[in-house]
């Protein structure tokens, strides 16, 4: 009986599991090219919200890992080597997960710079746009008024 898992750490390895595969699946999701700004702060908000619930499970995945050594211990060898196993699929998928997340949002964070800033480059570029149409429906300065056509060359 020392070899069997308690209740809790099936309970655990459950929760882990399925916390697990709702999270690859979110991470799954295909990106797409995204060009407005408050599409990509609601994303960024949602994997920060999954590195949150990451630091959360944490607790449990140290507990199922504590727990197989105890049980490694205390088994014979071909159980305590399915447990380990099992404890090593678990830290690969979490690994991974993990790794995934932090690239996800850095590349996000860095796309949202880019796009905020060509966002500027756009707007001051319109504004330069109107301002040259403007100055191109002036009224031209009279053939003979030489300070006027200098004026306006160098505004040119």
């Amino acid at each position: 009986f020392d070899s069997l898992p308690p209740a809790r750490y099936k309970e655990t390895m459950s929760t882990i599991l399925v916390w697990i595969q709702q999270s690859e699946t979110k991470l799954s999701v295909p990106q797409v090219v995204v060009a407005e700004y408050e599409i990509m702060e609601q994303r960024l908000r949602e994997f920060k919200a999954l590195q949150s619930s990451l630091q959360e499970q944490q607790k449990g995945l140290n507990y199922l890992s504590t727990t197989v050594e105890d049980m490694s211990r205390k088994a014979p060898a071909e159980v305590s080597q399915r447990y380990r196993s099992e404890i090593e699929v678990i830290h690969s998928r979490w690994k991974k997960l993990s790794a995934q997340l932090v690239e996800c949002c850095q590349k996000l964070e860095e796309l949202m710079t880019k796009l905020q800033r060509f966002q500027n480059d756009t707007k001051t570029l319109k504004k330069w746009m109107a301002e040259v149409d403007v100055f191109l429906k002036e009224e031209w300065p009279a053939l003979g008024d030489s300070e006027a056509l200098e004026k306006q060359l160098e505004q040119c």
